[in-house]
């Protein structure tokens, strides 16, 4: 008997706006996993399965054979590197941006013009450097894990780099976006051997995503 196809989901937004893409493909949850305790899911297809993970550790367990495909934001995938897995389609899901934000009192073109060194608090400590470099902006970073907005409002950071969606909590903390640094959506990302030795099932499953993406897409 074959081993079934797992399919690497984070909690929240990913996993449920990806419920209609596989509902596409006609695979249903087996379970609500904010009622479970159970980090796999079946579904209605026997040899298809979700197992639940941290979303920073979807592009591990994929690349590593832990799943043999995942959802992933374009975030993750570029701040912890995806040079070893196949990334056949952008699902347009789970859209944001990443941006710099500072308090409404920090003038950011005056400092980036002037040559300042800027504190800067995020958790992708990678793309805030290299966007940075990109420009030619010296800072000095500083790793955080959650809460940015709390770093420039106590002193901590002159300006944080996160993920903005509505930009409700940064207008509820009196902070402004300042620059864009990218558009992010989350990426139909697959283990390279597994497409070889599960080609059939699995490229089944990239058709019907992408099918239901063309649907969905405005």
């Amino acid at each position: 008997m074959n081993s079934p196809i797992t399919l690497a989901l984070s909690k929240g937004r990913i996993f449920d706006e990806t419920l209609p893409l596989l509902a596409a493909a006609g695979i249903e949850v087996a379970e609500d996993p904010e009622k479970s305790r159970k980090l796999i899911l079946a579904t209605s297809r026997p040899e298809v399965r979700v197992v639940l993970v941290r979303a920073s550790d979807v592009p591990t367990y994929v690349e590593q054979g832990g799943a043999d495909l995942g959802v992933a934001g374009l975030d993750i995938l570029l701040e912890h590197g995806s040079a070893g897995l196949y990334q056949p389609l952008d699902l347009g899901i789970a859209r944001c941006r990443m941006s710099v934000a500072t308090r409404a009192d920090f003038d950011y073109v005056a400092a980036v013009q002037q040559g300042s060194r800027i504190r800067v608090a995020t958790k992708y400590t990678q793309i805030a450097r290299q966007h940075f470099a990109d420009k030619g902006v010296h800072v000095d970073l500083i790793k955080l894990y959650g809460s940015m907005e709390l770093a420039p409002l106590t002193g901590l950071a002159d300006a944080i780099v996160d993920l903005v969606s509505t930009g409700s909590t940064l207008r509820a903390n009196h902070l402004v976006e300042v620059e864009r640094i990218l558009d992010v959506s989350s990426r139909l990302v697959v283990n390279q051997a597994a497409l070889k030795l599960k080609r059939e099932t699995i490229r089944g499953l990239i058709d019907a995503f992408a099918q239901a993406c063309t649907k969905t897409t405005p």
